[in-house]
């Protein structure tokens, strides 16, 4: 009995091992160029802040007046390094549950500069004057159809590993993974068609934009990210989620709710007046799935708590799912069309929710996701444990700070903006403590994450040492009587 199941073990362990190395150079692509955009929406980040309260910096360029580095540094990060992370996450994930390697590597790899030299385009064109001043659509209209291309290559290497599980079910993660790939093409060529091939009155146009945005936070990244969390924290701590009522429900209010937000933001528009009620609804329902999410995760996290304070996967995961509670809480509060929306909505708030989902939540968990994956793709540990730990320390610090910094702030500036016998620039000067403390945040992290990148890049580079371990990457020890419900 102990002999078939050592040869059983051995022969997964070979498996997993075949499948790594032929997703070995598109994984690594995708998270060392996506970390390279990261750390330039970082700098360009710090460049942005700090014109908040000092506009004369960097004044005699150009292409980095506020109007560009804005706009450059959110799509950066974004689509070089969220879009790509999100790639390298959904070809691991579903290549390891399908029991099958990748022979679609070179198809994929191409796409994979296809897409960096759209976003590249895209980046130089913000940067020129040539963008959309749509938010999160900034980038030229002839640079879409060259992402939307490369995706649909990408997604179907994902797509072919894609395989029912033996017993006919599929593997919870999955559900979120393969939704995440349907959901994208949908939202991003609905809003670019509506936009750009068959534009309409420009009020409607400002309420694509806001659906675009929202949609494209709560049915991309925050699928992938679940799909993500659940599946890492279920391989280290031996303790799947299990497919119960909460999690249906989670994943099912989450694809009825989550179209329906975003909308909210045009409170105030000549629009139909029912719009922005709608988009705040379903943006005070989405505390549903996300609860729901919250409380599966912590359910198999909660036995293993001294094994968080030594793994930087756990320690990543805890942090980006606190940050999905605080959006669970801010996405009530922000969004009340008589009450608060009025203060948030032109104000700094914004700015620190879109950070709060694209970062807090998204980003941290996609760094809990490398911590497992490069040392698989390289073939060797992690070279320094300090600057795994500097790495989440910072990060987690920097985003807490952006955060409370533009939330607290944005309310701050909304109530002056509100109170008409104030001067514009008495509310300027109010919040410039709030800027300045966002790039203090923004320059921590931009150090940290310079030096993430140039982990990442030795542990390519460097040669391989098969056998060697590294002390956080070892998994928990199995609860003892306790055999873990099959995810699949």
């Amino acid at each position: 009995m102990s002999s078939t199941l050592s040869s059983s073990t051995d022969q997964d362990a070979l498996l997993q091992a075949a499948i790594d190395r032929s997703l070995r150079y598109p994984v690594m692509f995708f998270l060392t160029s996506g970390a390279a955009w990261l750390a330039v929406a970082l700098c360009l980040g710090v460049i942005a802040s700090a014109k908040v309260h000092n506009p004369e910096f960097l004044g005699n360029w150009a292409c980095l007046t506020y109007g560009r580095v804005y706009p450059a540094h959110i799509n950066a990060l974004v689509y070089g390094w969220g879009m790509q992370a999100a790639f390298a996450v959904i070809l691991w994930l579903m290549a390891r549950h399908s029991g099958r390697q990748c022979p679609d590597a070179v198809m994929i790899l191409t796409a994979g500069h296809v897409w960096n030299l759209g976003v590249a385009l895209g980046f130089a064109g913000i940067l020129s004057g040539n963008g959309t001043g749509m938010p999160w659509m900034e980038f030229p209209p002839y640079v879409w159809p060259v992402l939307l291309g490369s995706y649909c290559v990408i997604v179907m290497g994902a797509f072919n590993q894609f395989r029912v599980h033996p017993q006919g079910r599929v593997a919870i993660p999955q559900w979120y993974i393969f939704a995440a790939m349907l959901w994208f093409p949908w939202i991003y060529t609905t809003s670019n068609l509506l936009l750009h091939c068959l534009p309409g009155h420009p009020v409607m146009a400002a309420g694509i934009n806001a659906w675009y945005k929202s949609a494209l936070v709560f049915l991309f990244f925050t699928p992938v990210g679940l799909g993500a969390a659940y599946d890492l924290a279920g391989q280290v701590t031996g303790r799947p989620v299990s497919g119960d009522a909460l999690v249906k429900l989670g994943f099912w209010s989450l694809a009825v709710i989550a179209p329906w937000a975003g909308m909210q933001k045009l409170a105030g528009a000549p629009v139909p007046y029912f719009l922005p009620y709608v988009g705040a609804a379903a943006a005070a329902l989405l505390f549903i799935p996300i609860c729901a999410a919250v409380l599966n995760t912590a359910r198999m996290m909660r036995p293993w708590r001294k094994t968080l304070v030594a793994n930087p996967t756990l320690q990543f995961i805890t942090a980006g799912i606190a940050s999905l509670m605080v959006i669970a809480v801010t996405s009530v509060v922000l969004y009340l069309p008589e009450s608060t929306l009025p203060l948030t909505q032109f104000s700094l708030s914004g700015y620190g929710f879109d950070i709060l989902a694209l970062y807090g939540f998204f980003s941290l968990v996609m760094f809990g996701a490398i911590y497992v994956i490069v040392p698989r793709m390289a073939g060797r540990a992690w070279i320094s444990n300090k600057l795994v730990k500097v790495h989440f320390l910072f990060s987690v610090y920097g985003m807490i700070t952006i955060c409370w910094a533009a939330l607290i702030g944005g309310f701050q500036q909304g109530m002056g903006q509100e109170n008409w016998k104030l001067p514009w620039i008495g509310v300027a000067s109010a919040t410039n403590p709030y800027a300045v403390t966002i790039t203090f945040a923004w320059c921590l992290m931009l150090f940290s994450n310079v030096f993430f990148f140039l982990h990442l890049i030795l542990m390519w580079r460097l040669p391989a040492r098969p056998g060697a371990r590294h002390a956080l990457d070892e998994p928990a020890p199995a609860m003892p009587g306790h055999i873990a419900e099959d995810i699949y």
